[in-house]
């Protein structure tokens, strides 16, 4: 069996189907993107080469910088709220608390559910006639609050925030999880013996310990609010006036909708590139010797 794996051409044979997938499905696509964002075409016969024209004008375009600004408040809430919650849920479970189990499974269910049908479910909640929201503030008495949250733009940005944190918290907290069961409990018993609370123990021992999975938990994280789309486009489309949109949102719609082929995948590089530097970052921000 050793002899198999030690030769190179048998590795090679092995290897060979999933390079094919990754060129055909991630490496092609990517270039096919790049050399379409340097052109001016609808898709329709064939383009004129622009050059960087297409990448210029997307930076002075505030409607793109607007889906920026939005994705990266999707980032922001992702780390500095989704994050935290996972970490603290995956801490308590990691104790041994009673029905470990049960929770665990509970939390990670809406991870199972489709995204567009998790919109669907809190664009119900949200509606401004019969959802389940504004039923519950007015049945409390608090009806002066009870607004149509998608259709405002004072608060629709911020609620199609809770949809993706709620989804997601079980899918990181599942990941911690696991980080925080491979920590050795020899030293979580010396820690007890010296004295250590649980919450000096958590924060001393175990979340220093838990680093690379919180690097993964990171980056999947961001990574995940720069593309996200199915959850945008089915709650809001992007709107009301543009509120909502992201950079995946705003791509669709140049390239299905305006038929700009060119730009659309200049906004699509442009995704890839920013996942990249965010991710070279995060490892960098994580290295360590």
């Amino acid at each position: 069996m050793n002899s198999v794996f030690s030769n190179k051409g048998t590795i090679a044979v092995f290897v060979l189907p999933t390079l094919i997938l990754f060129c055909g499905i991630v490496l092609i696509p990517i270039f096919v993107s790049s050399y379409y964002s340097l052109l001016d075409w609808n898709g329709v016969g064939r383009g004129t080469f622009i050059g960087l024209d297409n990448y210029v004008e997307m930076f002075k375009d505030t409607r793109v910088l607007n889906s920026i600004k939005n994705s990266l408040l999707f980032a922001g809430a992702s780390v500095f709220i989704q994050l935290p919650i996972s970490l603290v849920l995956a801490l308590i479970l990691a104790s041994n608390v009673k029905g470990e189990g049960f929770y665990r499974t509970v939390y990670f269910i809406p991870v199972l559910i489709s995204t567009v049908v998790i919109a669907q479910l809190w664009s119900k909640i949200y509606n401004a006639d019969y959802g389940l929201l504004n039923v519950l503030l007015q049945s409390i008495g608090l009806s002066s609050l009870a607004q149509d949250w998608l259709g405002q733009k004072d608060t629709a940005l911020a609620a199609s925030f809770i949809p993706t944190l709620w989804q997601y918290v079980g899918y990181h907290m599942l990941l911690m999880y696991a980080g925080a069961k491979s920590v050795s409990q020899d030293v979580l018993e010396a820690a007890r013996m010296d004295g250590a609370s649980r919450l000096r123990t958590a924060w001393s021992i175990m979340i220093p310990l838990m680093k690379p999975i919180l690097k993964v938990s990171l980056v999947f994280s961001v990574i995940g609010a720069f593309k996200v789309f199915d959850l945008i486009y089915v709650l809001t489309g992007g709107g009301p006036f543009y509120t909502t949109e992201v950079p995946s949102t705003l791509m669709y719609a140049t390239i299905f909708d305006t038929f700009r082929y060119g730009y659309g995948s200049a906004i699509s590089v442009f995704i890839i590139v920013e996942c990249l530097v965010c991710t070279i970052l995060i490892n960098s921000l994580f290295k360590t010797e």
